[in-house]
């Protein structure tokens, strides 16, 4: 293809070039030869590329909503390690869940980086212990480093390092170890380069010893979660400032590590307090000073993993009057786990209302995921609604297309002679291949047959019967009845994408009588692509003689 493509730029410069040179000299004469026998295999190529394209397409819609719950399900799962001392790589949650962020602390020492350090062999071995999972040999050498070599470019950072591995053996002895370990940490390397990890680890470690009963570490964790709801505790200037400078941009840039330690609050205080965390969160997301971006977004996400009516409301207001859109979308998005009335209610107000497009579409898939009736009608009506982009109503048909409702085939037929847009009926002709009964491919055959409508979209349905399980004799049938050239040219192609020994029958039978030379040349590239080893014998009948 990028050969056929390289020949066609180079002669379709030869206009220009024959101009130059007939300037210069008369005498001269240039051919071009005659690129016509080309014109089969451009085309055969096309037909191949639309196929993989339309092929990936159903591909990703058949996996679409299995994506969207598998989404809900890593982020509800990272949610319930959240205060547990397991690592869960952020690279791999960033991948499910784009919108949504959740640092974690460091877990794998770095490589030794100093090999003239009196600590160097110690740091070794203690890294090896620690990455192999013996954690006891590895608290007691990272703590050998700090209290043999207290000058070692190793010593700050082996304070975290064993306090880490101490939070992974079982036991409150150990974990209370860990935190005076941290303690010395702030006290003796306050600039070590793990000291915003050791914040968070500490209160992780908290998180723990509360659900024990620890009546300390739960009253420490409570403060540290108010002062997220309070405006008077902002964030460091640093962090005011990119806010201030980012307002009304996306992106998690301007969330820098301060916010952390109140998150893990936060966080702690919800596994093991829920119902002190709820009004505590509601102060967060209640915040509108300069700065308090961030802790609402992380708000948003811990009310959502919450069960309740109170979070539904949280998460109604959040989306409704939050000034920051990511928060919004957040709420919106999370509002598709919430399948109560109220929540169908207002994501169809949502829709309805906002003139903010990623709002809305969060909003369609929100409803998409609602068992309710109402759910099902707001999309109806959305898709119905003139003067919205067609984008999101696109969004909107291909939702309805994926539900199970008994009476979508006809809503989506209905929808198709009213529109008027070719996208959107092109959408529907996609969301109606997606189901899967004789009676949309019946449809869709009916649209194919349309005179009166565009080829391209006759051409579209009748590729998307072609795909599904329609059987193969009656569309055996169609060439014949079917007027237009290019529609036998485009049943051909079909012919050619079934497995069936049939279809290979088809194909010979019309490259053998089919009157048009290009439909026959056509049938029998479509032959040559084929594996059935009757082609081969087929396609040396025709070289001889009759």
């Amino acid at each position: 293809m990028r050969t056929t493509r390289s020949v066609l730029l180079l002669f379709a410069s030869a206009p220009a070039a024959l101009a130059a040179q007939v300037a210069t000299s008369r005498a001269t004469t240039i051919r071009i030869p005659d690129l016509a026998w080309l014109a089969p295999t451009i085309s055969a190529a096309q037909d191949q590329a639309a196929l993989g394209l339309a092929q990936a397409r159903t591909a990703m819609a058949a996996v679409s909503p299995a994506i969207a719950q598998a989404r809900v399900g890593m982020i509800r799962a990272q949610a319930a390690l959240a205060t547990t001392g397991l690592g869960w790589s952020s690279a791999a949650i960033f991948a499910l869940d784009g919108d949504r962020e959740r640092r974690t602390i460091a877990s794998r020492p770095p490589e030794a980086w100093a090999q003239q350090d009196p600590a160097d062999r110690a740091y070794r071995d203690a890294r090896e212990a620690l990455n192999r999972g013996r954690f006891a040999t590895a608290a007691d050498l990272f703590g050998q480093i700090y209290g043999k070599y207290p000058r070692s470019s190793y010593a700050g950072d082996a304070y975290y390092w064993q306090a880490y591995a101490l939070s992974k053996r079982s036991g409150d002895d150990a974990l209370r170890k860990a935190l005076d370990v941290l303690q010395l940490q702030r006290e003796k390397a306050p600039n070590a380069s793990t000291r915003s990890d050791a914040e968070t680890l500490a209160i992780r470690i908290r998180g723990q010893l509360a659900r024990s009963g620890n009546e300390d570490a739960a009253a420490t964790i409570a403060a540290t979660a108010a002062t997220a709801a309070s405006s008077s505790a902002s964030p460091s200037s640093s962090v005011s400032a990119t806010v201030a400078s980012t307002r009304g941009k996306r992106g998690r840039d301007q969330c820098k590590e301060e916010d952390d330690i109140q998150t893990a609050a936060l966080n702690a205080l919800q596994q093991m307090d829920a119902e002190r965390a709820l009004p505590i969160l509601k102060k967060v997301l209640s915040r509108r000073d300069d700065g308090s971006e961030c802790l609402r977004r992380k708000a948003v996400f811990i009310v959502s993993q919450q069960e309740g009516r109170e979070t539904e409301q949280i998460l109604l207001d959040a989306a409704r009057n939050d000034p920051d859109q990511e928060v919004r979308e957040q709420a919106v998005w999370w509002l598709s786990q919430v399948d109560s009335p109220g929540a169908v209610t207002a994501l169809d107000s949502i829709l309805r209302s906002s003139r903010e497009p990623a709002l809305q579409e969060k909003a369609i898939f929100a409803l998409s995921q609602q068992d309710a009736p109402k759910a099902r009608q707001a999309l109806r009506d959305f898709a119905l609604r003139a003067g919205v982009s067609d984008e999101l109503r696109e969004k909107a048909i291909f939702w309805i297309g994926q539900g199970d409702d008994p009476d979508r085939l006809d809503f989506l037929k209905t929808l198709y002679g009213q529109l008027k847009s070719e996208a959107l009926r092109d959408k529907i002709l996609f969301s109606i291949s997606q189901i899967d009964d004789k009676a949309s491919s019946q449809w869709l055959l009916s649209v194919a047959g349309d005179v009166n409508e565009g080829i391209e979209l006759r051409k579209k349905a009748l590729f998307w019967v072609g795909q599904s399980d329609y059987p193969l004799s009656e569309l055996s049938t169609l060439y014949d009845r079917m007027p237009s050239r290019e529609m036998k040219e485009q049943l051909i192609f079909v012919y050619s994408q079934r497995d069936e020994k049939a279809a290979v029958d088809r194909l010979m039978q019309i490259a053998k009588t089919e009157p048009d030379r290009e439909l026959k040349k056509k049938a029998i590239f479509w032959l040559s692509q084929s594996d059935d080893p009757r082609v081969a014998e087929f396609l040396a009948s025709l070289l001889e003689k009759p």
